[in-house]
């Protein structure tokens, strides 16, 4: 029961927030050219403020175990290069492609996984898992822009400029590199002997900290708000294949291969939680509607991804926890 009702606790707000922002929709509060425009305003600027802070608060690379953060990403790229013939065979539109393919590598991890990593392993899992998203959040995107330029591409072959090109101009790649940038910053004044920290311009950190903080509850309400019923029986096998994928198979081969690994540690695996069980990242809809990529579809994929991914949760965390690994 109290495994049940953790994975409830993790998941639930989620799933309301959601749903909050189809009734909204329903009673004409927000409708969907508004949506658009918000979800455009999401991905321009609150996420990229939030991955920036995300990358910022790290206190110390230097302990970091780096097979931890290499197996994550080595097998995000391996399921990102795995799926890549499979979506080209099974679905014919490449504006489809690119979001079946999101949906298999690309995980819900700066706005899901951190907090769920710390209600498993509690301040060392939240400590692991931010480190990891310093590394593993990039790499989400980077793929992300990759497919979906390929795709986009149509019959002309994509090339590497174009490819850099809409890596450089992601708001959400930016977001990360500035954060980078600032932390090397904070690394010299250390070594300098410089007290100064960006949180120490209180206006500039807490307006920072306030739109990040808008980042989840309205990239959700805007899904909600953009969530059309009426969509499912045209896109049901997409959302089977795609739900399947990602809340099934993606967690089994993350956990299990991690445990054959038999080298990582409880926080780790809170991480691993964090990046192979939870669903399909909310900010792929607004970066796939930049992009020219089906959006419906992929709005489709976070709902139902979101909600049934409460079991693989369950379920990893459970057999976790049986081993004493939790």
């Amino acid at each position: 029961m109290e495994d049940l009702l953790f994975v409830i606790n993790a998941t639930l707000p989620i799933i309301l927030m959601i749903v909050i922002g189809y009734f909204l929709k329903k009673i004409r509060l927000l409708e969907d050219e508004i949506a658009k425009k918000l979800n455009t305003l999401v991905f321009r600027i609150f996420l990229p403020v939030m991955l920036f802070l995300n990358v910022y608060k790290i206190q110390n690379f230097s302990d970091i175990d780096f097979t931890f953060v290499l197996y994550a990403i080595g097998l995000t790229i391996l399921l990102f290069l795995i799926g890549i013939p499979i979506m080209s065979i099974l679905f014919k539109e490449n504006r489809q492609r690119s979001v079946m393919l999101q949906g298999i590598f690309r995980a819900n991890y700066a706005l899901v996984g951190i907090p769920l990593a710390e209600s498993l392993f509690g301040v060392e899992g939240s400590i692991m898992a931010s480190i990891l998203s310093a590394f593993i959040v990039p790499v989400f995107n980077i793929l992300a822009v990759v497919c979906l330029t390929i795709y986009s591409a149509g019959d002309k072959k994509p090339s590497l400029s174009g490819v850099l090109k809409g890596v450089a101009k992601n708001p959400l790649i930016q977001g990360i590199f500035c954060g980078f940038i600032a932390l090397g910053i904070r690394a010299i004044f250390v070594k300098l002997g410089i007290d100064f920290r960006l949180s120490d311009v209180t206006p500039v950190y807490k307006t920072l900290q306030n739109l990040a903080n808008i980042a989840t509850p309205l990239s959700l309400l805007v899904l909600g708000a953009r969530f059309e019923i009426s969509a499912i029986p045209h896109l049901k096998k997409h959302i089977i294949i795609g739900t399947v994928t990602r809340v099934g198979i993606v967690p089994f081969l993350g956990i299990s291969i991690a445990l054959l690994l038999n080298r990582f540690t409880g926080a780790q695996f809170a991480s691993f939680v964090a990046c192979f069980c939870t669903p399909v990242a909310v900010s792929s809809v607004p970066m796939s509607q930049e992009m020219g990529a089906d959006a419906d579809l992929m709005g489709q994929l976070v709902v139902w991804t979101t909600i049934f991914s409460a079991f693989s949760i369950f379920i990893a965390s459970y057999i976790l926890r049986v081993m004493g690994i939790f």
